[in-house]
């Protein structure tokens, strides 16, 4: 047990307060858990610590917008990106996830030393000039000028890195600020975000939000994320609400990964890449469904969403979008959770797990590494 010695600061050594840096840090750790509910907190530190305030605006991590309120800038987003990336992997090993692997030709490469011969198709880009000029001269004996022929021509050889659209798909229901469970989430999705910038990028991805609807989430919206309230406690729930002219109020904290699912299939139709695939990740089944114009919430769940929701997970493989299905479990072993998602993969020809907030992170980065090898084209 460490042991603590306290005693009258003498001046004889420098005091250094917290930097900037430490300071955002463990802001930001709230903000994995709680969103922008810790915004305001920086109001309160301008008037009773404003040199904090000061040092945070300073080194570029939090402004003011328009209206006058604190927010955290794209420099302080990027940083609880990339400490994020850093927290899922250790250092030595992030070499080895520089790229993916993948038997089709894609938009990304990179050129080695060693060259082949030239074939129909190759890209005249990556033309090794030295090699084929030797070529032509070695064929025609010396001399000038030199004619060279297609017999001559070498290229680098390359390796192909595939781009690949993505979606995840972050549960927003009201039982995910449970255990730390969204901010374990939040964690992974912000941290496919440093990782896609960094090693990744010609990919596209987008992280969306599902809960009783289903919405994109841009960066800083992610980081201001939480979990919705529970905002009815009735042991049985049948309502269905009108997406045209919904009530003043509506119960948000239901799991629509039907929704979720229709809202990533379109976003994916939109993609030219024929790889393509969906992380859901979730701790609960699906509660609520979309009946043509109207949102339908049932608890406890019934088998009518479950059903319309796996006929959404199969119209997305046969669009050619592979599904990656995480049940979060923390308190006890859900039975209903893992036979869902293990239907869902059943449907879709995807993969599911089940594991905890603290196992989740490298499973579902790892899924995402490798989900395009072996990929049907479109």
């Amino acid at each position: 047990m460490a042991t603590f010695e306290y005693s009258r600061w003498d001046g004889s050594e420098e005091f250094t307060p917290q930097s900037a840096d430490q300071i955002f840090d463990e802001l930001s750790e709230y903000m994995m858990n709680y969103g922008d509910q810790v915004l305001p907190n920086l109001d309160d530190w301008e008037g009773e610590h404003p040199d904090i305030v000061d040092m945070l605006v300073k080194r570029g991590y939090v402004e003011k917008d328009r209206d006058g309120k604190y927010v955290v800038t794209p420099k302080g987003v990027r940083r609880v990106e990339n400490r994020a990336l850093e927290a899922l992997f250790d250092v030595r090993n992030k070499g080895t996830l520089g790229r993916h692997d993948t038997e089709f030709r894609g938009a990304g490469q990179t050129i080695h030393e060693e060259s082949k011969p030239y074939t129909y198709g190759d890209p005249v880009s990556n033309l090794n000039m030295q090699e084929t000029l030797r070529n032509a001269l070695h064929r025609q004996g010396g001399g000038k000028p030199i004619r060279v022929t297609e017999d001559d021509l070498v290229i680098y050889d390359t390796e192909y890195q595939t781009s690949c659209a993505t979606v995840v798909l972050l549960d927003m229901s009201g039982s995910m600020m449970r255990y730390g469970k969204f901010g374990a989430a939040k964690q992974v999705a912000m941290a496919m975000q440093s990782l896609v910038r960094s090693k990744y990028q010609q990919d596209w991805l987008q992280v969306v939000g599902f809960y009783t609807y289903a919405s994109p989430l841009s960066e800083r919206e992610l980081l201001y994320s939480a979990p919705k309230p529970v905002s009815i406690f009735d042991p049985r729930v049948h309502l269905r609400i009108s997406l045209d002219h919904p009530p003043k109020f509506v119960p948000e904290h239901f799991t629509n990964i039907h929704a979720g699912l229709q809202f990533a299939r379109r976003l994916l139709a939109r993609q030219s890449t024929p790889n393509r695939q969906i992380i859901v990740i979730t701790d609960g089944e699906p509660t609520a469904h979309i009946e043509g114009r109207d949102i339908v919430l049932i608890y406890p769940p019934s088998p009518k969403t479950t059903r319309i929701t796996l006929s959404e997970a199969k119209r997305c493989a046969e669009e050619g979008i592979h599904i990656s299905s995480f049940a979060l479990i923390e308190d006890y072993f859900y039975l209903e959770l893992a036979n869902f998602v293990e239907q869902m993969a059943q449907v879709s020809g995807g993969i599911s797990a089940t594991c905890n907030a603290q196992d989740m992170g490298n499973m579902v980065i790892e899924s995402f590494v490798g989900g395009r090898r072996n990929r049907r084209r479109a």
